[in-house]
């Protein structure tokens, strides 16, 4: 699996409206400054992720972006997969290459759908507000609710 800077830049982003969750809209330059990235690449991943229902947008002077949905919904599986595709196809092989031995090809495709149901289980049990909560911790600004 290699994630690319669609991928990264995306998420990041995401990550970034996360943090200013309930704080009204957040325009892309604000985005693109904090988290490096060239403002119009940005401007078209987050068209991406409008389309994909993770963010809402308004135009204009006073618009921007928002989280179409609280961080605590929105796992990273869902980001990945709407910037990046399947993470992982459902049976890595070389067409030009067939297998000589069936059974070896078998384990070998095992080892690929555990490596894949793992990484996927992992990716949506992570939400945004999950990073939130450890950039939280590593700043010392922990929030404690009663």
């Amino acid at each position: 699996m290699r994630i690319s800077s669609k991928g990264d830049y995306g998420l990041r982003a995401l990550f970034d409206l996360a943090q200013q969750y309930g704080k009204g809209l957040v325009q892309s330059e604000e985005i693109a400054n904090r988290q490096g990235i060239p403002v119009n690449y940005l401007n078209q991943l987050l068209i991406t992720m409008r389309r994909a229902g993770l963010i809402e947008s308004v135009r204009g002077p006073q618009g921007g972006h928002m989280l179409a949905r609280a961080p605590e919904t929105i796992n990273l599986f869902e980001i990945l997969t709407a910037l990046e595709g399947p993470l992982l196809p459902d049976e890595p092989t070389r067409e030009d290459l067939a297998p000589t031995v069936p059974e070896d090809h078998e384990v070998v495709s095992e080892v690929w759908v555990d490596l894949r149901t793992r990484m996927e289980r992992m990716l949506r049990e992570t939400t945004l507000d999950d990073l939130c909560q450890r950039k939280r911790q590593r700043t010392g600004n922990v929030m404690y609710y009663i």
